[in-house]
């Protein structure tokens, strides 16, 4: 039986807690990483996360903060005791700093968002960006470490070029993370497990592969199998 690697996190992008609880429990002992966002949220999607964690899981709370600085420092003060490992906010400089100020002496871990993977370089055009992804992406990388953030999210197609300028233990976590073949949805930006980690991921982000597999768990255990490929 492949053991759970922490490095693959799911994620938790249901209509409802129990549903969330159902997928988990049917995961059982293949996955021990969790990501929790914003449709859980305001369902009790911390408390969620909290159980989850007395399991002795991982818990991502994929939250994107982004407001004024002193908003953020709360939010992020309030969010530091529940024990998550991962918290997103948007990578502007004044959140990024507020966050890491939030976060104080905890363990929780900052991570940036960079370029949302739905995006590409023709939607940045339209939403008046002059930079194309890949150079906005790194611009923000480096506004990330200057910020003192933990690591940044990004897609797969820009983790080498992140790991190349970034300090040893940066943290880079990929969605856009798709088996062969398979559907891409909304993402625009994809690599496979396998290929998202050699290039340099610490961490990568699978949900709809397996959340609405008819088989969750051999799902689970495929991307694994590809990891370690």
């Amino acid at each position: 039986m492949m053991e759970a690697d922490p490095r693959l996190y799911v994620a938790l992008d249901l209509p409802t807690i129990e549903q969330a609880r159902e997928l988990v429990a049917i995961l059982g002992d293949s996955i021990s990483s969790y990501k929790i966002g914003l449709q859980l949220l305001p369902l009790g999607g911390t408390e969620f996360g909290k159980e989850l964690i007395a399991q002795g899981k991982n818990v991502f709370y994929d939250f994107k903060l982004h407001d004024i600085g002193a908003t953020v420092e709360k939010a992020t003060r309030s969010i530091a005791p529940m024990g998550a490992e991962l918290l997103t906010v948007h990578a502007t400089p004044d959140v990024m700093a507020a966050a890491v100020k939030g976060r104080g002496n905890s363990d929780l871990k900052i991570m940036a968002v960079t370029v949302l993977t739905s995006l590409d370089d023709d939607a940045l055009k339209e939403m008046g960006f002059y930079m194309n992804a890949e150079e906005l992406v790194l611009h923000r990388v480096r506004q990330a470490i200057a910020a003192g953030v933990d690591g940044v999210i990004s897609s797969p197609l820009e983790v080498q070029k992140i790991r190349a300028m970034a300090p040893k233990d940066f943290l880079i976590v990929t969605p856009g993370v798709r088996m062969p073949g398979g559907d891409m949805g909304d993402q625009k930006r994809v690599a496979t497990p396998h290929r998202a980690l050699t290039s340099g991921a610490s961490h990568i982000v699978v949900g709809r592969p397996i959340s609405q597999a008819d088989d969750p768990k051999a799902s689970a255990k495929d991307i694994l199998a590809n990891i370690h490929a």
